[in-house]
């Protein structure tokens, strides 16, 4: 069940679900405008276990904004409650998913800017920042509110920054579907809800990460090229063939092929090859009987010593160890 009350300053029908409430089919036709201005806004309670998960969810919601409606709804709490001239500055992130219409965004890293459909935003806590749709356009929007230990260690390692708070990654249906589900957890609230949807938010924090790194490949002849590199690296896990012969290979120069490989992966080309060795020494470790100085020949290390030494420093224990503990796991 679900119960509407009419804003008298906008004119706009608030809808507000109980627990046993279901998420009102409208949401599935956020793309028209026609509809009436619709909200579903939940703030969620957080105890003590949900802190040590490292990360919580505080607030989620979805709105849709008629054109020419009055906003924001005075359906926030005061923590949340802002005017658009003045702005505000939050305690925790929040993630923004503009669906449909447009609107003004601007923060103390980012000068006023149209943004719209398609669009992400995310807010930081201390960060002051605005936002408001078009009068003419109106605007759908998703938002999750969150906090933890964990969220920061994303911010503290420049996976996403105040500086480029704004990210345009087009409409996408599995994103839409990530808010619904985390929504339908929230309404219910039972145990243990709150480290499921911190786990779905992750999901779209690494989703948008995931969208924008591959976005700012842009030209797909470059991203074909390194994809052609990788496989010739995975054909050779020994690394018989050098990074330098692959670039010569693709009419690339090494130190443009090396930046664009490491762009793309995360990793140098050099790098990439001793985690293809890794990999291939734990198969054969594994699943055969080769000894360690024979994975060792073939996988072009200069000696078994070096490969023991290598092995050792990356994976903790010897290769005899390693072999030992995983055929005892299997067995």
């Amino acid at each position: 069940m679900h119960r509407c009350k009419c804003d008298e300053r906008s004119g706009a029908v608030i809808v507000i679900f109980d627990r046993k409430s279901i998420i009102s089919d409208t949401v599935k036709n956020e793309g028209m405008h026609k509809q009436p201005a619709m909200a579903d806004i939940k703030y969620l309670t957080i105890n003590e276990n949900d802190i040590n998960w490292g990360l919580t969810v505080t607030t989620i919601g979805y709105q849709h904004i008629a054109p020419n409606s009055s906003y924001p709804s005075r359906e926030h709490p005061s923590a949340y409650l802002f005017h658009p001239e003045t702005g505000r500055v939050l305690q925790e992130y929040q993630l923004i998913y503009i669906t449909s219409g447009r609107g003004q965004f601007r923060s103390k890293h980012q000068q006023n800017m149209t943004v719209g459909a398609g669009m992400f935003l995310l807010l930081f806590p201390g960060e002051w920042h605005s936002y408001e749709p078009l009068q003419e356009t109106g605007w759908h929007t998703h938002w999750i509110g969150f906090k933890g230990a964990f969220a920061a260690n994303i911010i503290r390692h420049n996976f996403f920054t105040p500086e480029a708070p704004v990210h345009n990654i087009g409409f996408n249906e599995q994103l839409v579907g990530l808010f619904r589900e985390v929504n339908g957890y929230a309404i219910q609230e039972r145990a243990g809800f709150q480290q499921v949807i911190s786990g779905i938010t992750m999901h779209i924090l690494g989703l948008v990460n995931y969208t924008i790194r591959n976005n700012a490949f842009a030209d797909k002849d470059i991203v074909r090229q390194i994809e052609k590199a990788r496989l010739l690296m995975r054909e050779d896990p020994g690394g018989d063939v050098l990074p330098e012969t692959i670039a010569q290979s693709l009419n690339m120069s090494y130190s443009w092929f090396r930046r664009m490989f490491r762009r793309y992966t995360g990793l140098a080309p050099a790098q990439y090859q001793q985690q293809l060795k890794l990999q291939k020494a734990k198969e054969w470790l594994i699943g055969t009987d080769k000894t360690v100085k024979e994975i060792a020949y073939v996988l072009n290390f200069e000696s078994a010593n070096y490969f023991n030494a290598f092995f050792k420093q990356k994976m903790g224990m010897t290769p005899q160890e390693f072999r030992r503990v995983s055929r005892l796991v299997n067995d």
